[in-house]
C-alpha cells in the first residue's frame, strides 16, 4: 500500500531525520565548545600580531608592548613566554632612541626571533648581558623573513636607531624566500626580477583580516593555525616525494635553475646592503648557519645548501664583509660535549646552538669593535 501525504509512517521519517540533524550540530557545537574552553587552560601559542605595512608605515613589525606565550606541538613540545616590546620586535628589553651607548643590531628571521628560547638564553640575549652596561643589543627580526628584508630592518637599524654595527644571521632558504616568484610573505619586502633580468627590492604591503582578528580570540583556532599549523601543512598537499632529502632547512636538490636564481640573489643583496642599507662592509658581520655535525655524507655535501653558503661566504669575504662560518664552531662544541643545537622536533637553534651562535659573535671583529665604540676601519 503506497503512503500519501500526512502518512504517519512518512511523518515520522522525517521528523527522525530532523532530530537526527540537529543532535548532530548539538554534539559538534558541543564538542568545538569543550576543545575551546579546555584549551583556554593549556599553553596555546598566543599569535604575534603584525602591524599593517604600507606607503606610511613601510617596515614590517608586529603590534607593540605585548607579553604572549609561544608554543609549537599538538602536545605543546616547546612553550616559552615572550615579550613584544616598544618599537614591535620580539625582545625583552625596550629601544630607546636617545640613548647614546654604542649599539650593535641583529638581523635575522626566526633565528633571531628566536621565539622558542628563553630571552637570557638567546644569542642577542646572552650579548646583551655581555655588553653591559658600556653597549646595547637590538634584535630586527620576524619567521618568514629573507635576505630582502633583512636589507629593510638593516636601514632602520642605521637611520632610526643609529647603530654602529650590524650582525646578519643567514640560514638556508633565504635565497629562495628572497624571491617574489618563489614566495611573498605580505609584509616583507622581496625581489622583484625587472625585463632587464635585473633584481629590485619591492614591499608587499599588509594589512591585517578581520578572520585573522578572530582567529587569534579563540583559543581553538589559534592551536590549529599556531601549534598544529594546519593551513601550512594544507598548503602542502600533495605530500613531496617520499625520500625526498632537506639540508639547512630547504630542500636538498640543487638543480642549476635554482642555483643561478639564488646566486643573483646574493649579489643583489650583498650590493643593496651599501646602495639601499647605507651600511658599509667594515661594519656588517655575517653569521652563516652550516650543517652542524660533521658528515661524510654525498646528498649534504653536495645539498643546495652547502653550495650555497660556499658562494656566499666567498662573495661576502671578496667584498670585505666578515663571515662567522658557524660550522667550525658546531663541529668544535659537539665533539666536546656531544650536545644538540636543535630541538627534538623543530631545526631552530635551542638554547645551546645560541650560545655557540653567541660566542663565536662575540668573538668577531665587528662586535668586539662596536662593544668599545669603535665604528668601523
Amino acid at each position: 500500500m503506497k503512503a500519501v501525504a500526512g502518512d504517519p509512517a512518512r511523518l515520522g521519517s522525517r521528523r527522525t531525520a530532523y532530530f537526527a540533524g540537529i543532535a548532530i550540530m548539538l554534539g559538534t557545537f558541543g564538542a568545538l565548545l569543550l576543545a575551546e574552553i579546555v584549551l583556554r587552560f593549556l599553553p596555546v601559542d598566543g599569535a604575534l600580531m603584525g602591524d599593517p605595512v604600507n606607503e606610511k608605515n613601510p617596515v614590517f613589525h608586529f603590534a607593540p608592548d605585548r607579553e604572549l606565550i609561544w608554543s609549537r606541538g599538538w602536545n605543546f613540545a616547546i612553550v616559552n613566554r615572550v615579550r613584544v616590546n616598544n618599537a614591535g620586535y620580539v625582545n625583552d628589553r625596550d629601544y630607546d632612541v636617545a640613548d647614546s651607548r654604542p649599539l650593535c643590531a641583529v638581523v635575522g628571521d626566526s633565528y633571531v626571533e628566536a621565539s622558542m628560547v628563553p630571552y637570557a638564553a638567546t644569542l642577542h640575549g646572552r650579548l646583551a648581558a655581555a655588553f653591559a652596561p658600556t653597549a646595547r643589543v637590538y634584535t630586527f627580526a620576524a619567521s618568514g623573513a629573507p635576505l630582502s628584508q633583512y636589507l629593510v630592518w638593516a636601514r632602520e637599524a642605521r637611520e632610526r636607531w643609529k647603530a654602529q654595527a650590524l650582525a646578519i644571521v643567514v640560514i638556508g632558504n633565504d635565497w629562495d624566500e628572497s624571491l617574489a616568484s618563489h614566495n611573498v610573505r605580505p609584509g616583507f619586502h622581496h625581489y622583484v626580477e625587472e625585463p632587464s633580468g635585473s633584481l629590485v627590492l619591492r614591499r608587499f604591503d599588509y594589512e591585517p583580516s578581520r578572520r585573522r582578528e578572530l582567529v587569534r580570540k579563540s583559543a581553538l583556532a589559534r592551536y590549529l593555525f599556531f601549534n598544529l599549523q594546519l593551513p601550512e601543512r594544507l598548503r602542502t598537499l600533495p605530500a613531496p616525494p617520499h625520500g625526498e632529502e632537506y639540508v639547512g632547512n630547504t630542500r636538498a636538490a640543487a638543480d642549476a635553475t635554482r642555483l643561478e636564481q639564488s646566486k643573483a640573489v646574493t649579489r643583489a643583496f650583498l650590493r643593496d646592503l651599501v646602495a639601499v642599507a647605507g651600511w658599509t662592509p667594515d661594519r656588517v658581520v655575517f653569521v652563516l648557519d652550516g650543517i652542524r655535525y660533521p658528515t661524510n655524507s654525498p646528498t649534504v655535501l653536495n645539498s643546495y645548501f652547502v653550495q650555497m653558503r660556499t658562494y656566499f661566504l666567498a662573495e661576502a669575504r671578496l667584498i670585505g664583509y666578515e663571515v662567522v662560518d658557524m660550522d667550525p664552531h658546531f663541529f668544535a662544541s659537539y665533539q666536546a660535549d656531544r650536545k644538540r643545537f636543535e630541538f627534538p622536533a623543530d631545526n631552530h637553534w635551542n638554547a645551546v646552538g645560541h650560545g655557540v651562535a653567541a660566542e663565536a659573535l662575540l668573538n668577531s671583529r665587528v662586535f668586539s669593535d662596536c662593544r668599545r665604540g669603535v665604528t668601523g676601519r
